[in-house]
């Protein structure tokens, strides 16, 4: 038999941490808990599949071949051709795989229910027989059912609160309901009984099979680490993201989806800027770091009154360690960008677009929407509300003469300090102080033509060339004005974080506003805001973005 370490990884350098292995057939992942395998729905979060998908143009392919809770971790196997989707399925069906998953207990004591028909097993294990029926977002055990729907589970112990679970059948929460009904459920399964807890601890530690190209007998590992220091949902899929090598900014709490209502926090580097909407103590907040200890943590109160205060008044406070500098570097997909915790309510990056900066920087939207042959080498690209010039830098980055467009001068300095320090000339590419609408009509009139726009407008704005601008009222028009600038077979970006604006509603704006253009859609790909920014039906997704490309 095989294991991962014997099988040659493509291109395994770049690859998000969460890869285990990747050949000509397959895509081994090390799925986080707090992740679904898939979207549950059009406009949620993405899951570890769709990440995965639309991230690189060889995984466009990829097949779901079996499913993870959202709250279970470990090994997770993607088909990439249909060569492993015919062997893999068949080898399911017949269950010719061995799977083998680690969960964590709290009552030592099993006892079966009338739920279940059980045995004892040498060394002090179960094997554990039932029939499954779905009742809401549960599934029921029954102890009789119909022949060939039986779910068959062995338990074996591996401490008196841990114990190995091997599902001989493959049904939806198999061994969850089974622990339940003999008395141990799952720590932190609440769904069936399970005490409080950080996350469910349940692992899907191994996986074996035959490999599809030439039958041998493989089997891809990853540990449990239920040793460890248990770091929040929103640490654990930024750390199955990328690593710190490339990217040391994310999101790593989220309210109540990290379990901290109220409370949201970002490292930035070394730092941590915590967001609350009153006083937290650094030793609340702490608790929820797993084993990261941050250089100085710094608060930020939410605040409804933002434009009626000063920077100083809107600027985070030191709650813990040493000040920052004034000006700090992170990385972000290996770009570096300045930040600044004195500059007032925003320091310098919005962490949620860190996968459409890639989209620029890599030349590649989704699976369903390819981009421009040669990525942005030679082209032009405008970049609206460009606050710092994220996406400038990105796009210049890959090759793009960019026009930076703010409303602030001292953020179009910015921008050109963004550009310094990823060794980009500022002196080759454009940009303009003024308003958006003001100069895009501008530019318009003088017949300028983009491969590329972008528009992540702030919710609101006010400018005396164009008046007030409201996200939920205006972006039509302002899709309008943009789609006149998009030279035929270019894209449009169009985005907003505005949480009381529906996604169905958004999609309908901008499209609306590129009819009233007269330009039709060639291909559109909508995404959500990152993993990091974990989706919850407590926290629900805010961030709305939709490329597209116009005829």
């Amino acid at each position: 038999m095989a294991s991962e370490a014997d099988l040659p990884a493509a291109g395994r350098e770049g690859l998000p941490p969460c890869v285990l292995h990747e050949d000509d057939d397959l895509l081994v992942v090390n799925k986080p808990a707090g992740w679904n395998t898939h979207a549950p729905s059009p406009h949620a979060g993405e899951g570890i599949y769709d990440w995965l998908r639309h991230r690189e143009p060889r995984w466009a392919r990829l097949s779901i071949l079996h499913r993870l809770d959202k709250e279970t971790s470990g090994v997770l196997v993607f088909g990439k051709g249909e060569r492993a989707n015919r062997s893999l399925t068949a080898q399911f069906t017949d269950r010719d795989i061995s799977k083998e998953y680690r969960l964590r207990v709290a009552n030592a004591h099993w006892v079966p229910s009338g739920a279940v028909q059980a045995e004892r097993m040498a060394g002090g294990g179960w094997r554990v027989t039932s029939w499954l029926d779905r009742s809401g977002e549960m599934q029921v055990s029954r102890s009789t059912g119909m022949p060939g729907k039986e779910a068959v589970t062995e338990f074996e112990p591996v401490s008196t609160t841990e114990w190995i679970a091997r599902p001989r059948t493959g049904r939806t929460h198999q061994i969850r309901v089974h622990a339940a009904a003999m008395g141990a459920p799952i720590l932190g399964d609440r769904l069936y009984g399970g005490a409080a807890s950080t996350r469910v601890w349940l692992h899907s530690g191994r996986i074996e099979f035959a490999h599809p190209e030439d039958g041998r007998r493989v089997e891809y590992v990853a540990p449990s680490g239920f040793d460890g220091l248990e770091d929040s949902v929103s640490q654990r899929l930024a750390g199955a993201m990328f690593g710190d090598s490339e990217t040391d900014a994310f999101r790593v709490l989220h309210g109540e989806s990290t379990g901290t209502p109220g409370l949201h926090a970002e490292r930035l580097a070394d730092r941590l800027l915590v967001l609350s909407e009153g006083d937290v103590s650094v030793g609340e907040i702490e608790r929820h770091l797993g084993g990261w200890k941050p250089a100085g943590i710094h608060l930020k109160r939410w605040r409804r009154d933002v434009r009626l205060k000063t920077v100083q008044e809107t600027s985070p406070v030191l709650v813990s360690g040493p000040e920052a500098p004034a000006r700090f570097e992170i990385r972000e997909n290996g770009v570096r960008y300045e930040v600044s915790l004195t500059e007032g309510y925003s320091y310098g990056l919005f962490l949620d677009q860190r996968d459409n900066r890639r989209r620029l920087l890599h030349g590649h939207v989704a699976s369903s929407f390819p981009f421009f042959e040669g990525g942005l080498k030679g082209r032009e690209v405008l970049n609206c509300f460009a606050y710092t010039g994220g996406f400038s830098v990105c796009a210049a980055m890959a090759g793009a003469r960019t026009t930076t467009l703010d409303l602030s001068r001292k953020y179009l300095d910015w921008a050109r300090r963004n550009f310094e320090l990823n060794g980009l000339d500022p002196a080759a590419h454009d940009f303009i102080y003024g308003d958006c609408f003001d100069w895009m009509r501008r530019l318009a009139k003088r017949g300028r033509r983009f491969d590329a726009v972008l528009l992540d407008p702030p919710t609101f704005s006010r400018s005396k060339e164009s008046g007030d601008f409201r996200v939920e009222s205006d972006y039509g028009r302002l899709v309008t004005l943009a789609a006149g600038l998009v030279s035929p077979g270019g894209l449009l970006l169009a985005s907003t974080n505005t949480a009381r604006l529906e996604p169905e509603r958004f999609l309908s704006d901008v499209r609306a506003g590129l009819a009233a253009a007269g330009r039709r859609i060639r291909a559109e790909h909508y995404v959500p805001q990152p993993p990091d920014f974990a989706v919850s039906r407590e926290e629900p997704a805010y961030l709305k973005t939709s490329w597209f490309r116009l005829d």
